[in-house]
């Protein structure tokens, strides 16, 4: 079966499928459908998900997820910064999960609120037919003369003339040191699986496998759950996420004027530039959020060496205290901290054995020779997506990189993109036809993760479609702005 072809496609309209309808697809799909483009375009979603606009991050309905910024600072508009705070007052915005206010007016809502607003914004597209929805999985996508066909797990196909890759965070990776149990029921290897924490008993011992938003995430959820056992947290660096700052005046630095060319040379300008401040009296937040706003101007002045630098020795504290934690979400880490039940080990395990009454695991401490050995009864995985080989464990992509249409960027963030959002094959040409959109770009953008970073750059690869596709769409005598 094939949901479109040649002979029944207009000759004055063209299709633009975008595959994955979490975010970052709904956000290139509801900016398309509100450009001057969309009575030109035919925008199709392929997503199994029910709703648009949940996705991974924002589908989950643990009320101990919370978001890690205010509301004031997420929207699917980058142009009315305030439209979600404005959702979420209104009568159409879900109960806010208990405590999500604090006494300065700050609302650290659930994730599945995020995920509901963007569903809401988009349901009058869906409903005028200006968007549709295909409730299906993109499984390949090939070249058929000047157009794709994509080949759906239903068995059905979809034929058009601009792909957007818009796929979802690829699972996270096991440790190789934890192969033995790699197929243990004791290891929890999806943490935001509705049922994942079902089989932890409250007196259990829990290792997790990381220290940050995710390992954030799994800690918050089994103290919703009263959990009474141990936690321990272990990562290479044992690095923790960091909390939000207080309500202050905005840093003097600015890193867009005469961006720096080396990684040595941004973290000793970062540094001066924390100095002045703190002698201002602003905490180190102020600074890392101009770096966050300046993100895509720093990363662009940097060569390719220059952002392997940064990634190898600073990506660690980057993440740190760019990615960080709801104050509700901080208060239970430093609750559980001060109680003893939560602890933190930063080192590397030396043996994973499987016991039947236990997963027992030999640590060895970071810059230290001795090792602790210790018993747990589960393990859960919450290390973060493994975008180093996203082009061999998704199957589409892996489809797409072995036909030649896409590769993984230099920097293994992702997929080789364009500055203006093309992707980029074995050949190193951009493909005007196929769109990066997402997290997935970040090896050539920059700073991909966070809401505004996201729909900033989704609108932008809107605008970009709707003028790579406004010669075949003015030659079919409709008008594209």
């Amino acid at each position: 079966m094939s949901l479109s072809n040649s002979a029944a496609r207009s000759s004055a309209q063209r299709t633009v499928a975008i595959l994955g309808g979490g975010l970052s697809g709904a956000a290139v799909a509801w900016h398309l459908a509100r450009s001057n483009a969309g009575g030109a375009l035919k925008i199709v979603v392929v997503e199994p998900r029910d709703e648009l606009g949940a996705g991974l991050a924002y589908g989950t309905a643990d009320p101990a997820h919370r978001l890690n910024v205010p509301q004031s600072k997420m929207a699917l508009d980058p142009d009315d910064p305030e439209d979600f705070q404005r959702w979420l007052a209104s009568p159409a915005a879900p109960a806010l999960a208990a405590g999500s206010q604090l006494a300065d007016g700050r609302v650290f809502a659930q994730r599945e609120a995020f995920g509901a607003y963007v569903a809401a914004r988009l349901a009058p597209q869906l409903a005028a037919h200006r968007i549709s929805h295909i409730r299906a999985r993109a499984v390949s996508a090939q070249r058929t003369g000047q157009t794709h066909r994509i080949g759906l797990d239903d068995g059905s196909s979809l034929e058009a003339d601009i792909l957007v890759l818009a796929l979802s965070h690829p699972a996270p990776a096991l440790p190789a040191e934890y192969a033995a149990i790699g197929q243990d029921p004791r290891l929890v290897a999806d943490a935001f699986a509705p049922d994942a924490l079902d089989a932890v008993e409250p007196s259990a011992r829990v290792l997790v496998l990381g220290s940050g938003l995710t390992a954030a995430d799994v800690v918050a959820s089994l103290h919703a759950r009263r959990h009474s056992g141990p936690i321990l947290l272990s990562s290479r660096h044992g690095r923790l996420s960091q909390g939000h700052g207080p309500t202050q005046a905005e840093t003097a630095a600015d890193y867009s004027a005469d961006p720096c060319r080396t990684a040595l040379g941004l973290l000793r300008r970062v540094r001066r530039d924390l100095a002045a401040d703190a002698a201002r009296g602003l905490t180190w937040h102020a600074l890392f959020d101009r770096l966050r706003a300046q993100g895509p101007i720093i990363w662009a002045a940097l060569p390719l060496a220059e952002r392997r630098r940064f990634l190898r020795h600073l990506r660690g504290l980057w993440d740190v205290h760019r990615f960080r934690i709801a104050p509700q979400t901080a208060t239970v880490l430093a609750q559980l901290t001060a109680s003893g039940q939560l602890s933190q080990l930063a080192g590397r395990a030396l043996s994973v054995t499987r016991k039947p009454d236990a997963i027992e695991i030999t640590l060895q401490r970071r810059h230290g020779r001795d090792a602790v050995t210790l018993s747990v009864d589960h393990v859960v995985l919450a290390t973060g997506p493994a975008h180093a080989r996203v082009t061999e464990t998704n199957p589409l992509l892996r489809q797409m990189a072995s036909a030649g249409t896409i590769r993984a960027d230099a920097l293994r963030l992702g997929l080789a993109t364009a500055a203006t959002g093309e992707a980029i094959g074995p050949d190193g040409q951009p493909d005007p036809t196929v769109f990066v959109a997402g997290p997935l770009a970040r090896g050539t953008i920059g700073e991909l993760m966070g809401v505004p970073e996201v729909t900033g750059w989704a609108k932008t690869l809107a605008t970009r479609i709707a003028r790579t596709l406004s010669p075949l769409a003015t030659a079919s005598g409709e008008k594209v702005a």
